[in-house]
């Protein structure tokens, strides 16, 4: 599978037993919350993302593929990948791997879009992200 973008940032994160669902694999949810956990440590070693801040990144579309079933015991390794910069917006795209043997278990993607909190309107992305994204 060939992602698109730039690799900008790789984490590794344990499946929980909680984390299984009634067929005894991951829960969908879980990937998505992969992908978020993944974006705030990417976003967060840019010194982006404070929720506290004038602006900051909200999610307006997201999705995920599920290519391998996920079940515990297991630790994955979430890659992400910058993509496309818009004035306001950026295209994300994440791989969630076994950390072990770098098997695929699922792609996803999300765009982000840079808002203004006090006016609740997009504003232009920063200069950080926009240079992170494939040109």
């Amino acid at each position: 599978m060939s992602v698109p973008g730039n690799l900008v940032r790789k984490l590794t994160m344990a499946l929980r037993w909680g984390d299984m669902d009634a067929f005894g694999h991951a829960n969908n949810t879980v990937y998505f919350r992969f992908f978020e956990e993944a974006r705030i440590d990417w976003l967060s070693s840019l010194e982006l993302g404070d929720a506290m801040a004038d602006s900051g990144p909200v999610i307006i579309k997201t999705s995920a593929t599920f290519l391998k079933e996920l079940t515990h015991p297991a630790s994955v390794l979430i890659e992400t990948y910058a993509d496309k910069a818009g004035n306001s917006s950026l295209d994300t795209y994440h791989l969630v791997k076994d950390a072990d043997n770098g098997e695929i278990y699922a792609e996803g993607y999300a765009k982000i879009v840079w808002m203004d909190r006090n006016t609740r309107r997009s504003t232009a992305l920063p200069d950080t992200l926009r240079s992170l994204a494939a040109q």
